[in-house]
């Protein structure tokens, strides 16, 4: 059995994570002020698709690899914390665009859509974090099953995520004709993003809680 603590805990969490900037708000973004929100809202699936492998990862005990590996744990994190850096820096460097700058990029098809969705949210440090390292510590051994637990409470964080997800998604276009009639702002946002990916970053390589085993 579930404490409500832990579900309000992991649904705390997991929405101050996707209100921050990462991999996932940049293609979402990006991909819908360039293409519509049906192109947004395929690509989300494919990051649902990603919430998923991690799910069914951490409730089959693969994370736990990491509790008895530690050091193979370091190094998908410091890799992940370096990653958000580059993202901090294409934002802040000199010349650097705005997420909801209108860009010029190739239309892709649903399948290529779906894919990348996919693709960035497993490479996306800070899910992997949340579900090595986070989630176990709202699962109590003493209240059943640890997969069960694990597959609950994940998809708290699921449920949450995608919603939010979807609200930028839908948003999207509107905020992007806002910022782009007013330059100043959208320097400003830019600068906010890019500041919030570099703290992210920081928090990431300097956290010190560790996954722990099934």
């Amino acid at each position: 059995m579930i404490e409500m603590a832990a579900v309000l805990g992991v649904a705390a969490v997991a929405l101050g994570m996707v209100l921050t900037p990462g991999p996932n708000m940049m293609y979402l973004v990006s991909r819908t002020v360039t293409q519509g929100r049906r192109a947004g809202l395929v690509s989300l699936s494919g990051v649902a698709a990603g919430f998923g492998v991690y799910l069914v990862a951490a409730a089959a005990g693969i994370t736990a690899v990491f509790a008895v590996v530690p050091g193979l744990y370091l190094a998908v994190k410091l890799a992940g914390a370096a990653y958000l850096l580059w993202l901090a820096w294409q934002a802040l460097r000199p010349g650097g665009t705005s997420v909801f700058a209108p860009a010029e990029l190739p239309v892709d098809g649903t399948r290529r859509l779906f894919t990348m969705g996919l693709v960035t949210n497993l490479l996306n440090p800070k899910i992997a974090i949340m579900y090595m390292a986070l989630i176990p510590q709202f699962v109590t051994p003493d209240h059943g099953h640890v997969w069960l637990q694990s597959l609950c409470l994940g998809a708290v964080q699921i449920a949450v995520a995608l919603t939010v997800n979807g609200l930028i998604v839908l948003g999207a276009g509107g905020i992007a004709t806002f910022l782009t009639a007013r330059p100043s702002w959208l320097r400003i946002q830019r600068y906010v993003m890019g500041t919030a990916l570099a703290t992210i970053a920081f928090l990431v390589a300097t956290d010190r809680a560790r996954p722990t085993p099934a």
